[in-house]
């Protein structure tokens, strides 16, 4: 079908057909009074629409709206089954896949261990094909799939950077192997930038054009989101902010072959053990990992370094006096003092403090995190708790990958 042009009856009906799935997608169901009413559309006009959509395979009839005086009315919502999409959370201890349906409902997941030396695209292959049968689907159902890692593929090279923790993921021709491998588009994306999609479709940035995700799990990292939009820069790696030179460590030299530097150092979560031990906080005796109960929590435990830090961070907060209390505020001054110079930088809306590592730490530590910000940054961005606490990065993954899915299939000039 030939473009719309601007004027034409055809655009404008593409216009109200996407706006009233919108709708849906935002209120749930709803009546074509409703519709109307919400459009600015005539009666008429919305029921044309909705015979439209439901033509189309994108609206169904769900039922009445019972209940309320007058005769009942049909509610229509969107088909779930009209797309499907796949997310995958790469880690170096696990692959986890998973599959959503066009609302965003996850149907399934399933997850792989990461075998260091194993094929990257056979664990990825296996992972997000575990979940598309566990959905009762094939591959070839799934419209997108968007894969998360730590680094960032260069868009330059096409080579996975920042990650040298991650083997076997650094094959000049990895990503044409995985386009080979899997039926549908694939994307690649940041892990922490994910996590920031997941905030700001889902959680803490809901509304907010500017802002920054700090993230504490197996690495420290960053996101940043100018007008609504990811900032990656030129190589992919805009936000590997573990490697910044900071106060109160030596500089790390050739810190991509370290892996590391003096930011990850200083407030890494491998270093807080050794700092609780210092100041007399006592461990937990079997740390068990931080998962916070989610209605739609996903399988699959944090390392055992990220678990061991988020007990001790759980412990101080739960009675943050004494050797818990100093413990919070020398970690806290270690997350304060890289993220000074990001806000000095960027001169956010909000910070989004994420990661288990953090999220651990509960009001306690973020009151004392901005108390420190305030002394150290010119500006003072407010700080907010994470709140998709459960999987962001699988979350995220599956949220890139519906936007670009709506746009495609709610399209209906085409």
């Amino acid at each position: 079908m030939p473009a719309a042009t601007p004027g034409t009856p055809s655009l404008l009906r593409a216009m109200n057909d996407r706006a009233a799935l919108d709708l849906l997608l935002t209120h749930g169901p709803l009546s074509r009074t409703r519709i109307g009413h919400l459009t600015g559309l005539s009666k008429p006009t919305a029921s044309q629409l909705l015979a439209r959509l439901e033509a189309a395979g994108l609206v169904v009839a769900t039922g009445t709206d019972g209940g309320r005086p007058g005769p009942s009315a049909q509610l229509y919502a969107i088909n779930p089954r009209a797309a499907y999409v796949g997310g995958v959370d790469v880690t170096p201890g696990r692959v986890l896949a998973a599959v959503a349906d066009l609302t965003g409902t996850v149907v399934a997941s399933h997850e792989v261990p990461y075998t260091e030396g194993a094929d990257a695209v056979d664990q990825v292959t296996e992972a997000l094909g575990g979940a598309v049968k566990a959905a009762g689907l094939h591959r070839s159902d799934l419209h997108r799939a968007v894969i998360g890692t730590p680094g960032a593929f260069d868009p330059q090279t096409g080579r996975l950077r920042y990650a040298s923790h991650l083997p076997g993921w650094h094959s000049p021709t990895l990503l044409d192997d995985l386009a080979a491998a899997l039926p549908m588009p694939v994307e690649y994306e940041n892990d922490v930038n994910l996590a920031a999609v997941a905030e700001q479709r889902l959680g803490a940035a809901r509304g907010h054009g500017d802002f920054v995700l700090l993230w504490n799990e197996e690495g420290l990292g960053a996101a940043l989101v100018f007008g609504g939009r990811l900032h990656r820069g030129w190589t992919g790696g805009a936000g590997e902010v573990g490697f910044l030179p900071v106060p109160g460590r030596p500089l790390v030299r050739q810190v991509t072959r370290a892996n590391s530097g003096g930011y990850q150092e200083l407030a890494g979560v491998e270093g807080l053990p050794r700092l609780a031990a210092e100041l007399g906080v006592e461990a937990p005796a079997a740390p068990t990992p931080y998962a916070p109960e989610a209605p739609d929590a996903l399988p699959g435990p944090h390392g055992p370094e990220v678990a061991a830090a988020a007990a001790l961070l759980a412990r101080a907060a739960a009675a943050p006096e004494g050797a818990h209390l100093r413990f919070l505020q020398e970690y806290a001054t270690a997350l304060a003092t890289g993220l000074a110079s990001l806000v000095a930088v960027l001169d956010p809306e909000i910070v989004v403090l994420a990661g288990a590592a953090i999220s651990a730490g509960g009001e306690p530590l973020r009151e004392l995190l901005e108390a420190e910000l305030a002394e150290l940054a010119p500006s003072r961005p407010r700080l907010v708790p994470g709140e998709v606490l459960e999987r962001p990065v699988l979350h995220g993954a599956l949220e890139s990958a519906l936007a670009a899915t709506r746009d495609e299939v709610f399209d209906t000039s085409r």
